[in-house]
């Protein structure tokens, strides 16, 4: 490897791990226990992606590969970690019940805006909305997972309020971080996609920042950016569901694809600071 290339490459790995391990060490998770997750997931990605074409994977050259001894390699590929595939999937379908919600005008009242639903019926319910949106997954259990994380309200006349447009566990940590391991590894896999010279066609991958903004204008840009973020996740989210076979069961076509986009904000205290205009006046 090209000495600057590893340099930028050691740089950008330390900043990226300093916010997981901020989180690592919240939640108690003790290096011993980092380094042999790392392991596992070294030895998952160079048995899955680093093979030779036509030619079976070996405990040798995944110990080549990842530096690994065979002993170690052997026994980590002998590990089941949990895989939480089914947890995204929960998420993904309450998700899209949400969103079925929020852009179907059959589920909306005469000013245009998501209607409380009646639990039961075959139209216009709570009911049909869940079996037309979330698959296969009972009626009952959906309704428990949005009341759960607070996105829904269940009234004393047995209808239900929309309290919210996205997907967003309250106060739940373990959604939470479930949630952040899903995001966070699309992002990556993004950048690993446009790095890659393999790939022609980069993927979507733009931020706006400045570093010097006054602590008064960061209320007004918040707001501003989440109303915007949430309005066009709002329209996207239209496009897809025109394509998703859990939506259409009557789509054609071969593959599958798993697609979208994903918005995030940031911001960071750089600490007080005078601007050049108010230094030049004192001086």
């Amino acid at each position: 490897m090209d000495d600057n290339i590893k340099k930028r490459l050691t740089a950008s790995i330390v900043k990226l791990l300093g916010p997981l391990v901020r989180i690592l060490l919240r939640y108690g998770v003790s290096f011993g226990e980092f380094t042999e997750m790392a392991r596992w997931v070294y030895v998952n990605v160079a048995d899955k992606d680093f093979s030779i074409n036509g030619r079976k994977q070996t405990v040798s050259r995944i110990s080549v590969i990842t530096g690994l001894n065979r002993k170690d390699v052997t026994r980590l590929k002998k590990i089941n970690i949990h895989d939480e595939k089914d947890a995204f999937a929960g998420f993904n379908r309450a998700g899209r019940v949400i969103s079925g919600w929020v852009r179907d005008k059959a589920y909306h009242d005469k000013k245009g805006v998501p209607a409380a639903l009646p639990l039961e019926g075959h139209k216009k319910s709570f009911t049909s909305l869940v079996k037309q949106y979330s698959g296969d997954m009972p009626v009952r259990a959906v309704l428990d997972e949005l009341l759960r994380i607070e996105a829904v309200r269940k009234n004393k006349n047995d209808t239900v309020n929309l309290l919210t447009k996205a997907y967003i566990p309250k106060n739940v940590d373990a959604e939470k971080i479930s949630i952040l391991g899903a995001d966070a590894a699309d992002l990556i896999s993004s950048i690993d996609h446009n790095l890659s010279e393999q790939h022609e066609q980069p993927f979507f991958q733009r931020k706006v920042m400045y570093n010097n903004i006054p602590a008064a204008a960061v209320d007004d840009f918040r707001q501003i950016s989440s109303a915007h973020g949430q309005g066009l996740l709002e329209k996207l989210d239209i496009i897809l569901a025109k394509h998703d076979r859990d939506c259409n069961p009557d789509i054609k076509g071969s593959g599958r694809k798993r697609l979208g986009v994903g918005i995030y904000y940031f911001e960071e205290d750089l600490g007080e600071t005078e601007n050049k205009e108010t230094k030049i006046k004192k001086g």
